[in-house]
């Protein structure tokens, strides 16, 4: 931290049950170095306590304190004040969109995570079957590769909703799967799970994409949803083409 201080105008969305949504405002005293979720708990703790938000790991690791900062999505604890505002500035904290709201900033996922079931995204592993360190630890031969060569990166899912918030298409298509779904479709390959192909290769699956890379923008964790969308089309397009001509 600095000792640098800067003041800060915070203006917080805030809605509970059939109220009316509103926003309130709250000046704070703050380290440019301190997180954007650092100034919600603080007006938590010393403004107003009826204030609901969603937060836990505190390193980009749960997922749980997705939010918008100044109209743009973004993980609140690793978001720097200094980077989405200034001295005498203002943030502007609004719940993620295409969610129902639950109350203030925390809103409902239900449905992704039961989409995310529907492609089989896999659970955190129990330690009793996690690979541990000095395991011999192989990738699939047929993992996506750098270039050729490298191996792409693990693609940490951290189901933070973010890229759905961001998607155009899952604004305006209720039952649109989103991207963090379609990439985990992605991940998991047609080859290895054929039952996925009509989950996806439908009217509310990966052909709603309208290729805006909003998702990926956004995505905190580098899975990069749209290449994977794309991807993923790709796949689709292989394995109806091989179908036909089998049944040819």
């Amino acid at each position: 931290m600095s000792e640098e201080k800067w003041t800060v105008k915070f203006v917080i969305f805030r809605k509970k049950g059939d109220q009316p949504a509103r926003y309130d405002s709250y000046v704070l005293e703050v380290d440019p170095e301190e997180y954007v979720i650092d100034g919600v708990e603080r007006i938590w703790a010393f403004h107003d306590r009826s204030l609901i938000f969603a937060h836990a790991c505190h390193h980009s690791t749960c997922g749980a304190c997705g939010m918008r900062v100044n109209d743009v999505e973004k993980l609140t604890c690793i978001t720097k004040i200094r980077d989405v505002t200034t001295n005498g500035g203002t943030l502007k904290i609004e719940p993620m969109r295409n969610f129902p709201i639950i109350g203030d900033l925390v809103v409902d996922m239900t449905r992704m995570y039961a989409a995310m079931d529907r492609v089989h995204a896999k659970a955190v592993h129990p330690l009793s079957a996690a690979p541990l360190e000095g395991e011999d630890i192989r990738p699939p031969r047929d993992v996506p590769r750098n270039n050729g060569d490298e191996y792409l990166r693990l693609a940490d899912c951290i189901e933070c909703g973010l890229c759905i918030s961001a998607c155009p298409v899952a604004g305006t298509a209720e039952n649109y799967l989103g991207p963090a779904v379609l990439a985990a479709a992605q991940l998991q390959g047609l080859k290895h799970n054929p039952d996925l192909l009509d989950v996806v290769d439908c009217a509310d699956g990966l052909w709603r994409c309208h290729s805006a890379y909003e998702c990926t923008a956004v995505c905190p964790s580098n899975v990069d949803p749209g290449w994977r969308i794309m991807d993923l089309r790709r796949q689709v397009v292989g394995e109806r083409l091989k179908r036909w001509f089998v049944k040819a």
